[in-house]
């Protein structure tokens, strides 16, 4: 039986369960839920904080879990990331009064307040900063108004937060994160072993492919079918089907979903007709 964990609450929670769900594991029902099994799979699925996946996968106790790549550093647990996901992504940065700092050096013996310590001494360690981090859980972002610390680092999307609070970011991006699929470190070989691993993982990214492609359906004239195929290559190659009128064909290719309508466009251009886009809920490349 698989153990995987699974994210119980906040922004990874939701969209993880609908990926698994969409990869065809079952889920829970309910939020109270902390463990379901899913026989027909054979997977076990535990519902756990974010922030402590990576420990529980560490361990070994867990064989992997989805949690969020900044959560994973944060833990400084001995896991690692084996499949990005997609959903969840935000930026990592500084940030502070406006003109008071504008790189890592201005860091230099200031008190750097975050919720992510481990992510920030790392980063600053790396760089060869001498500064002290300090620890607050939640919202940081009053931090220097009450005098905690001249520095924040936090999640930033829009930055209206931050612009509310007085502040602006500075300097480079410490780190861009997303939701991960993660393993203890080294189990390369037990991996290879457990065939379930690998089915996960193929799920999964079948999933990811589903999301990220449509299937694009068109007929053309025959005179006209190397361009068509140069608008639509596909994975490998698109198929390609005699029509009953002579000298027209249909062919159906993998399109990517964000270019559907362009190419659609240029198809039309050079005389495809009948031109149709499906979705796909599946896939395996």
């Amino acid at each position: 039986m698989l153990r995987i964990a699974v994210p119980n609450k906040g922004s990874l929670s939701g969209p993880a369960s609908a990926m698994l769900h969409e990869a065809g594991y079952q889920q829970r029902r309910e939020s109270k839920e902390l463990v379901i099994v899913d026989p027909a799979n054979e997977v076990e699925f535990f519902y756990l904080r974010p922030r402590d996946i990576a420990i529980y996968v560490s361990s070994g106790k867990l064989d992997i879990g989805i949690t969020g790549r900044d959560l994973l550093i944060d833990s400084g647990a001995n896991a690692e990331e084996i499949l990005p996901l997609g959903f969840a992504r935000s930026t990592f940065r500084f940030a502070a009064r406006p003109g008071t700092a504008h790189g890592l050096a201005d860091l230099a013996g200031r008190t750097v307040a975050t919720s992510y310590e481990g992510i920030v001494a790392k980063h600053l360690a790396d760089h060869g900063v001498d500064a002290s981090v300090i620890h607050l859980d939640g919202a940081v972002e009053t931090a220097i108004e009450l005098g905690v610390a001249q520095v924040i680092a936090d999640v930033v999307e829009t930055g209206t937060s931050l612009r509310n609070a007085g502040l602006e970011v500075f300097g480079e991006p410490i780190m861009t994160s997303e939701a991960v699929v993660i393993r203890r470190s080294g189990a390369d070989s037990d991996d290879a072993a457990d065939p379930k691993v690998q089915q996960f993982l193929r799920r999964l990214q079948g999933v990811l492919v589903a999301r990220t492609y449509v299937m694009m359906d068109y007929d053309c004239r025959a005179e006209h079918l190397e361009q068509a195929v140069a608008l639509t290559p596909g994975l490998e190659s698109p198929t390609i089907s005699p029509l009953h009128n002579e000298g027209w064909v249909a062919v159906r290719s993998m399109v990517p979903t964000k270019d559907a309508q362009r190419v659609m466009d240029d198809l039309y251009a050079i005389g495809a007709r009948a031109i149709l886009t499906t979705a796909i809920h599946a896939c395996r490349l």
